[in-house]
């Protein structure tokens, strides 16, 4: 049964805890700095030194030379980086988060990554004595900034359960969905559907314009009704103004979307639409758009004379 965290509002001040955060990327830079906000003791590492330096500089906390050495003496050590291999990368071997974790630590992965290499981690974490928790984030940019992310997570609920009070500094929700690899087949789940969601939403608007309507009026209406969302709230109107800078970029979603057809191929699942998807975020790359937020797919569908 899954298990929820409390809401903000009703949740009590955890105890200061050490922990490290590995790798402050735009998603993880905020998440780190909440967690230094709320009072634990933060140790970091990024591969760009100068990054780790301007969070110093902004957060207390402490900057760290390795992931091993950023993890030595952590309780929960955090990562947040691009993808299995960069997640390979930063816990294994001799300078890797793992090499230095104490027995009865907690490893959680924020990354988008396999459920297969979730697995591998929790093994590979047990036979250490190593706690794992694997616990994609959905809310993009804004939402690590705010500290309001959606955390969906897998692993043994007694890990589980001690790091979801710091997981709390920088999410609205944190659920326990099953055992290890379930957080990331979630954030597949989740993927899924906002493909298919924003391509709609795409061809919803593009249709209106060309039919001569008021789409300030239609958004106002229709996002009132079943076929309202928060990509409709949050993306309709900068869609509409053929603006793409803001938050989740192609270049990752056609990432997690490889992920999300590997795994379909391997449960033989049928995912017609997201495979087409996937194509159309392929051509957005190639078009120059690979920065360009998730809703640039309305881009596809303008005339040449109309397209940013």
């Amino acid at each position: 049964m899954s298990q929820d965290s409390p809401d903000h509002a009703t949740q009590s001040t955890p105890e200061p805890t050490d922990v490290a955060f590995i790798g402050l990327g735009v998603m993880g830079y905020p998440m780190a700095g909440h967690l230094a906000a709320a009072g634990h003791r933060v140790t970091v590492f990024n591969r760009t030194t100068s990054v780790a330096q301007r969070w110093s500089d902004e957060h207390p906390g402490t900057i760290a030379t390795t992931p091993s050495n950023a993890a030595d003496e952590a309780e929960i050590v955090f990562m947040c980086v691009g993808a299995d291999n960069d997640v390979r990368a930063v816990a294994y071997g001799d300078d890797g988060a793992l090499a230095a974790m104490s027995e009865g630590s907690i490893l959680v992965d924020h990354t988008t990554a396999s459920a297969d290499l979730a697995r591998e981690l929790s093994d590979e974490g047990a036979a250490r004595g190593v706690g794992f928790v694997d616990a994609p984030v959905s809310g993009g940019e804004a939402g690590a900034r705010s500290g309001v992310l959606t955390v969906m997570c897998g692993g043994a609920a007694e890990h589980f359960e001690r790091a979801r009070p710091v997981i709390d500094a920088y999410a609205r929700a944190v659920t326990l969905i099953g055992p290890a690899g379930s957080g990331q087949l979630t954030k597949m789940v989740n993927q899924i559907c906002i493909a298919g969601l924003v391509q709609a939403l795409s061809e919803g608007l593009e249709f209106g314009r060309r039919a001569g309507l008021d789409l300030d009026a239609v958004l106002d209406t229709i996002s009132q009704g079943a076929a309202g969302s928060w990509q409709m709230s949050n993306r309709g109107t900068t869609m509409m103004a053929d603006e793409f800078d803001f938050g989740f970029a192609v270049d990752w979603m056609r990432k997690d979307l490889g992920i999300v057809l590997s795994e379909a191929q391997r449960n033989g699942a049928r995912l017609p639409v997201t495979a087409l998807v996937d194509q159309y975020y392929k051509r957005i790359g190639e078009l120059g758009g690979g920065r360009w937020d998730t809703s640039s797919l309305i881009a596809l569908l303008r005339p040449p004379d109309h397209q940013s």
